[in-house]
């Protein structure tokens, strides 16, 4: 039996499954397949393509029971490294890094990283505004459970959108990064004092909120500098939560008098970043 479907009918339907697979082809440009391996996947993400400042970003898939590490991974671990070299009409890109989470390392020491899902900002700056970019990334990073396993990708992402449908997952990630801060600014949360205590200590006063804990860590000028987490004292001064470190694990022949240290300030909603230099 032959069935007549009416002209207006059938372009209908037509036009529906044209938009359909045009959003599907939407989303798919704006995400770069999963790059995967036994415990994790990777991706790249795109923002909406505006002027010649893009937000992208690297999307991580972690198995349960494993996680990945921060730009600085603590006691043990493996920090990610990316390369952007081959990427088209990209003059720079710049990591950003979410705040991260303290964990035992099975060792007696703590590792600092990420589990189950995470998203890095990028901030792409593009050659030409008015040309096509492609962002290509090596990107080699390790995931942990007891033993780390390590992982190399290979990513590449046009950016194409101008209306991304991963613009909200990027701004979410984006919120995440801890905000810029100077050492004694009047927030609830925020890093009152750092001072030297004898040749090879230093000391940290945190105001902390009276709700929830916070995590503090160091990190020196070059990525060769590697310190140790500060670790809560018990008997702080009142009003204060303080923390201290040695200053130990700089590399050969750094001096620590003068020198540029990074401080990560993790509280239950709000995050820091603070510069400053050893006195």
């Amino acid at each position: 039996m032959l069935t007549r479907v009416p002209l207006r009918a059938a372009i209908g339907v037509a036009t529906t499954l044209l938009a359909s697979s045009l959003a599907i082809a939407a989303r798919a440009d704006d995400a770069s397949p999963w790059q995967r391996d036994g415990h994790s996947a990777v991706r790249l993400l795109a923002g909406s393509r505006s002027g010649a400042v893009l937000l992208g970003g690297i999307a991580f898939q972690i198995q349960p029971g494993w996680k990945t590490y921060w730009r600085m991974p603590g006691d043990s671990g493996v920090p990610p490294r990316f390369d952007f070299s081959k990427s088209d009409n990209v003059e720079a890109v710049t990591v950003m890094w979410p705040a991260p989470q303290k964990f035992d390392d099975g060792a007696g020491g703590h590792s600092i990283g990420y589990h189950d899902q995470i998203v890095l900002p990028l901030r792409i700056v593009a050659k030409a505004a008015d040309k096509p970019v492609t962002l290509r990334a090596e990107i080699n990073y390790a995931v942990c459970e007891k033993l780390c396993i390590p992982v190399e990708a290979s990513v590449e992402l046009g950016f194409n959108s101008v209306a991304s449908t991963e613009d909200a997952n990027l701004r979410a990630a984006l919120d995440t990064v801890p905000k810029p801060a100077n050492i004694g600014d009047p927030n609830p949360l925020t890093i009152r004092d750092v001072k030297r205590d004898g040749p090879k200590n230093v000391v940290v006063d945190v105001v902390v909120p009276d709700s929830g804990n916070v995590n503090l860590y160091v990190e020196g000028p070059t990525p060769d500098w590697a310190l140790p987490i500060p670790e809560p004292v018990k008997d702080s001064p009142a009003g204060v939560k303080r923390f201290s470190f040695e200053l130990d694990g700089l590399p050969p022949g750094a001096k620590p008098d003068g020198a540029a240290l990074k401080f990560t300030l993790v509280g239950p909603e709000k995050s820091y970043e603070f510069n400053t230099n050893l006195e």
